[in-house]
């Protein structure tokens, strides 16, 4: 009788891996480049052009409303259902939250998904993708971390292994759909806002440009930036109530802007809680959205934080 056969241990996968040949992830970055220095160039032109003739309460609602769909997109989709799994969604829901988080041009769902699982993953610790605490705890490693942590990260020729990090996504036919039609979205999200602003101000060419000024290139700048922050500021200081492995602080003036997120102590400390805000005064509108989808039967099953659940992680001061 021969001797059974033993089977390998399995490898694990790469934690990142190069997205096909080296060109095209050159080119990736190039096109990232644009999406980032190009918003940002218009953030910096926002004062003289409010100063002058480009600002009206039409391109305000526009900017405002595009700004709460693609950040709750990406709040309430990417992070908190696609990512943690804190609610369970219908299908077509499922849907529109990965096309409203498309809408913030952070990047497809799918990659979004495997680098935040990846950061859950690794922590402030070594395979994070984005801990200000790379290079070390002195100044000049900090302030290498800070932008390494806030943009530099989104830079690296390899990117996280979805096969590793996102299988779920990647069995997902929709959601897979909505993955590949990212740059259609982008274009979407970009010429909306001019669109309705054309419209809006009775056909003028000067409603469609502030509004692709400020609905489109500004919000985009702002909701990078505050995605971003959360990242690097919130790893970096903060308030740390609540117990978790790592340097990830609750940063109040970041709250209503990141819409809930910047309460980001407890989310590390509890990661599928639906609700990040959980002490008095924490205002979290994503949370706030997630309980009235609950009530309009949208979502089930939510992982609502209990106070029992909360107690155990709160840290004890003598």
């Amino acid at each position: 009788m021969s001797a059974p056969t033993i089977a390998e241990p399995r490898q694990p996968l790469p934690l990142s891996e190069l997205p096909g040949t080296l060109g095209r992830a050159r080119l990736e970055q190039f096109i990232l480049g644009l999406f980032i220095v190009v918003p940002l160039l218009a953030v910096a032109a926002a004062a003289p052009v409010m100063w002058g003739w480009g600002l009206g309460w039409h391109d305000v609602v526009i900017g405002v409303v595009m700004y709460a769909i693609s950040g709750h997109g990406i709040t309430v989709g990417f992070h908190r259902y696609f990512t943690h799994g804190s609610f369970k969604a219908r299908r077509w829901v499922r849907i529109a939250l990965a096309v409203a988080g498309s809408l913030a041009i952070e990047g497809p769902v799918i990659r979004w998904v495997a680098d935040h699982r990846r950061h859950h993953a690794f922590s402030d610790r070594d395979g994070d993708p984005h801990s200000p605490w790379r290079y070390g705890d002195d100044v000049k490693a900090l302030t290498k971390g800070l932008w390494h942590a806030h943009i530099g990260w989104l830079f690296d020729i390899e990117q996280t292994n979805q096969q590793r990090f996102a299988p779920d996504l990647l069995a997902d036919p929709d959601i897979v759909k909505v993955d590949r039609a990212f740059l259609r979205l982008t274009g979407v999200t970009l010429l909306l806002p001019p669109l309705v602003g054309f419209l809006w101000s009775g056909f003028t060419w000067q409603g469609a440009l502030t509004a692709f000024f400020w609905g489109s290139l500004v919000r985009v700048a702002m909701l990078h930036h505050t995605t971003w922050s959360i990242n690097s500021i919130c790893h970096t200081i903060g308030e740390r109530p609540f117990k978790s492995r790592d340097k990830s602080g609750n940063v109040w003036w970041l709250a209503i802007i990141s819409m809930g997120e910047s309460w980001h102590n407890l989310h590390h400390a509890d990661p599928t809680a639906a609700r990040h805000g959980v002490l008095r005064g924490q205002l979290d509108s994503s949370a706030r959205i997630i309980w009235v989808m609950e009530k309009l039967r949208m979502v089930r099953e939510v992982r609502w934080p209990s106070r029992e659940r909360l107690a155990t992680k709160l840290v004890r001061t003598s």
